[in-house]
């Protein structure tokens, strides 16, 4: 039985942790090495680094936070925000990352994800994919959510695995920071589409929201929170242990 991870997100603007509803009113939170010191001692599997203004600003991601983040770590480590070159997957793999993950930068010339995949490998690939209902339909949003693609979802996600993604991060805007349970329709419809690493995020707002997202697409490989964490609305040891009594395999 796959181990299944429990991954906090860092959203970070300006140099600190953030958190809003459906990618809009962000709220500040905490220092990101602060936050990123604690769930590595605290239980968290691998942590998420996101700057998440540097597409939208058309900017390079800001790499002081990153360094002394990964400097106080020992859990692995993906970073995204403003990766557009394979040059910007350099910089923040010398930074500390062990993996990173595209969006915007993928959106605009696919291609960049066979060439980092041929340079670094399938497994530091990270394809993060922000998906709304638009009619219906699952559409890909660019630009931290601020702009439709037009783009469906499953094709796109699908195709980008099929460049070499190693790994798939699907980011619900519909229940980002609801606090109503993850995206299960959206997540499965991915898991069925591929045959890497699927991570949820957006939704979480107890430890149930976890169990139902295990037990309900057990192809699912972690589960990914931001304020629920921050906040110490639940605690990482208590939410696996929970996990573990309900037959679920986590690290302890």
């Amino acid at each position: 039985m796959i181990t299944k991870r429990i991954i906090p997100c860092l959203d970070v603007k300006n140099g600190r942790v953030v958190k809003g509803v459906n990618f809009e009113g962000l709220a500040d939170v905490s220092s990101p090495v602060s936050l990123a010191k604690y769930y590595s001692e605290n239980g968290a599997d691998e942590l998420v680094f996101y700057d998440i203004t540097a597409s939208a600003e058309g900017r390079a991601l800001f790499t002081d936070a990153l360094r002394e983040v990964a400097s106080q770590i020992f859990i692995p480590l993906t970073v995204g925000g403003g990766i557009n070159t394979v040059e910007d997957f350099d910089r923040v793999l010398k930074c500390g990352a062990d993996k990173v993950s595209v969006n915007s930068g993928a959106i605009r010339r696919p291609e960049l994800i066979s060439e980092a995949a041929k340079l670094y490998g399938d497994q530091c690939v990270v394809i993060s994919a922000d998906v709304k209902r638009v009619d219906g339909v699952f559409r890909v949003f660019a630009k931290g959510g601020r702009e439709n693609t037009g783009m469906e979802a499953i094709s796109w996600i699908r195709h980008c695995v099929e460049l070499g993604a190693g790994e798939v991060v699907v980011n619900s805007i519909d229940t980002d920071g609801v606090k109503g349970g993850f995206d299960l329709e959206m997540l499965k419809a991915v898991s069925d589409a591929v045959n890497v690493p699927v991570i949820a995020s957006g939704g979480a707002g107890c430890i149930d929201h976890f169990t139902s997202l295990f037990k309900e697409i057990p192809e699912i490989d972690a589960g990914l929170a931001a304020s629920i964490f921050h906040f110490g609305e639940v605690k990482i040891p208590e939410l696996k242990k929970a996990l573990a009594d309900e037959g679920i395999c986590v690290r302890i």
